[in-house]
């Protein structure tokens, strides 16, 4: 299980290690290429929504094709666009290069996502969530700090094929050492036997504890959203209708947007930002840097074994109001963080508001699968992937044009015009956290109806296995 969650995390690091590196070499990619932060952020970008396009038939292939050989695939072609961007000698080279890039990272997401539903129990989902997208806060920090110790020590190339060799390395473990589940295994092993009859056993038994509830409550699934067939052959657009007629998954998808949305931003432009508005050196920020980053990943380590928690004891949406307390929370703690001048009162803020901001993906990432048919994981991780990856690709041009517009004039114009931006963007952060309050409705109902689903299609599934 450990070797699995590491794999697994490691997947999501990779990602996140990209977009690092390019935060790292901000300095340099201005310098060598000479651009500016509307510019960088295109660098960004332009990966992210290739991968959003490029996400949805993926979705189709991961619920139809095995996923590991997959996975291990793109990660080494992954590796491949890593190395021509490293070899770029003007912007149009090295955007091009991130335009094949983006196409091959669409397979993270829908693939990790329909893996870790069919490899763990659901009741553990939210913690195993948590430990899995500590990746993407180990693979941020591993850009940010290696790869810019890189580009300092050698060039800015060399951050590229650093992430590069990395990710020939993961590619050779994930063919050798990464299972291939079958689908809905885990679905089948938490279920008792009464389960499988379609009768029901004791509260809290098993692992899959919200559908247990729910199967315990007066809560009654949807009937006009109940499957009667099984879902693998349904057509891409009839998928995808399907996946976001249901109203609370409309509203995780939106909220997990907005999320990525900030972090994008804050990931693209947190180093130029720490220095120049606290006038900290390469050295300095490589040992501040650490210390946000562990806030982050006690948030991610403790967001989804919380809500797991307050479900075993009773609270059936957890999974969606902890994620709500977090982003508001994330909000209204970076705001005195992004007033003060001093880095000493910054930072502990920093730490506490990045630990909130990370706490609330691992519920809900959890929480959407307990909405959504097992066979409908891949697809409907695909569909939330094009929303978020349109908003992370969205977010670091809009973070940079919007800094170029209220940069202010003279010495301090480019931190001034960072800080306003990122003060503006704390209003969307805040109101994500509401907008959770609306799923708290639709959530439990929903749930109703996946379990309603399952055992609908139980035999026709079992049939097309």
């Amino acid at each position: 299980m450990r070797r699995t969650i590491i794999l697994l995390a490691c997947v999501l690091a990779l990602n996140a290690a990209d977009a690092g590196v390019i935060g790292a070499v901000v300095d340099q990619l201005r310098d060598a290429l000479h651009i500016g932060n509307t510019q960088v952020g295109v660098l960004t970008a332009v990966p992210t929504a290739v991968a959003a396009v490029a996400t949805v038939p993926v979705g189709q292939l991961t619920d139809r094709v095995r996923r590991v050989p997959l996975l291990a695939g793109s990660v080494a072609l992954w590796g491949l666009a890593m190395i021509a961007g490293g070899l770029a000698n003007s912007f149009l080279w090295l955007l091009l290069s991130r335009v094949a890039l983006g196409a091959v990272t669409a397979t993270a997401g829908p693939t990790v996502a329909s893996l870790t539903g069919d490899l763990f129990p659901p009741g553990e989902r939210g913690k195993v969530y948590g430990r899995v997208l500590a990746g993407e806060l180990v693979g941020a920090g591993f850009g940010l700090l290696a790869g810019g110790d890189a580009a300092a020590l050698i060039s800015w190339r060399a951050a590229f094929w650093l992430v590069a060799a990395c990710g020939f390395a993961l590619a050779v473990a994930l063919w050798r050492l990464l299972p291939e589940p079958a689908r809905g295994a885990a679905q089948q092993a938490e279920a008792g036997p009464g389960d499988r009859m379609g009768q029901t056993g004791e509260p809290g038994r098993g692992g899959d504890v919200a559908r247990r509830m729910v199967r315990h409550s007066r809560v009654r699934p949807v009937p006009g959203r109940v499957l009667r067939t099984d879902p693998t052959w349904l057509s891409l657009p009839k998928a995808a209708r399907y996946i976001l007629s249901i109203p609370s998954n409309r509203l995780l998808i939106v909220a997990s947007a907005v999320g990525y949305f900030f972090f994008a931003g804050l990931r693209t432009f947190t180093v130029v930002f720490v220095q120049e508005r606290y006038g900290v050196t390469k050295i300095e920020l490589s040992a501040l840097i650490p210390l946000i980053g562990l806030g982050a990943l006690a948030g991610v380590m403790l967001g989804g074994r919380l809500a797991d928690r307050l479900v075993r004891a009773g609270h059936l949406s957890a999974r969606v109001t902890v994620p709500g307390v977090a982003y508001a929370c994330a909000a209204l703690i970076f705001l005195p963080g992004l007033l003060t001048d001093r880095l000493l009162w910054a930072l502990p803020l920093f730490a506490l508001a990045a630990g909130a901001l990370a706490a609330a993906n691992p519920p809900l990432d959890a929480a959407r699968l307990d909405i959504v048919h097992s066979r409908l994981w891949g697809r409907a991780e695909s569909v939330r992937t094009l929303v978020r990856m349109l908003a992370e690709a969205a977010a670091p041009v809009v973070f940079g044009r919007m800094s170029e517009l209220l940069a202010g004039t003279g010495a301090g114009a480019s931190q001034q015009g960072l800080d306003r931006a990122f003060l503006i963007m704390l209003v969307p952060l805040l109101a994500n956290g509401l907008l959770l309050v609306r799923a708290r409705r639709s959530y439990p109902s929903d749930v109703a109806t996946a379990v309603a689903s399952e055992r609908a299609t139980a035999g026709s599934s079992a049939t097309t296995r």
